[in-house]
């Protein structure tokens, strides 16, 4: 009895503490999830602010303005793997110790800093029809992205479509083939 008695008590504590242990895990997850839910909540709504920043100021994000000039080089492969080799610096403030003619070292910022090994930019009348075919299109697919007026864009789509269609295209002399490219 006293036994039986110190059993009974013992089975009622003992399912109190289960219940208080399986209350507090159920909180925990409860606020691990809430703190998951709040982290993608704020990753969310960052996401949305720079989605909405970048359409609203599209040219503040293009280096390219409607009616500027650029290089075709740019859009061909070779370009935008330069350009993608470039934008792998670490740290944007990250600065490079460069000797000057006088032998005395400074500190340069390393964005600043062109690799001397890196290929120089191919004028557009140098460019092989290859590197033409390959940044015709991407020039005009940002062109169009960054709401470049319809008449300019369509005036390049119709120059470089009469290129290609151009009986100097595929002739079988090559200085035909480069003259084409040289009036482009």
């Amino acid at each position: 009895s006293l036994t039986a008695l110190w059993n009974v008590n013992n089975n009622a504590e003992r399912a109190r503490w289960t219940a208080r242990l399986e209350r507090l895990e159920e909180a925990r997850q409860q606020a691990e999830e809430d703190d998951a839910q709040r982290r993608q909540d704020l990753k969310d709504e960052e996401e949305a602010a720079r989605l909405e920043d970048r359409k609203k100021n599209k040219n503040k994000y293009a280096p390219l303005k409607p009616g500027d000039y650029c290089e075709l080089h740019y859009f061909t492969n070779k370009g935008l793997d330069e350009a993608m080799a470039s934008t792998l610096v670490a740290e944007p403030d990250a600065l490079v110790m460069l000797p000057a003619s006088d032998g005395i070292h400074s500190w340069v910022p390393a964005a600043a800093v062109k690799d001397p090994k890196a290929a120089p930019v191919t004028k557009d009348e140098h460019l092989s029809w290859e590197e033409f075919n390959e940044a015709a299109p991407r020039i005009v697919m940002f062109m169009k992205m960054h709401d470049w007026p319809d008449d300019r864009v369509n005036m390049h789509i119709q120059f470089w479509t009469a290129m290609q269609a151009h009986r100097w295209r595929h002739s079988p002399d090559p200085l035909q083939q480069r003259a084409l490219l040289l009036y482009q």
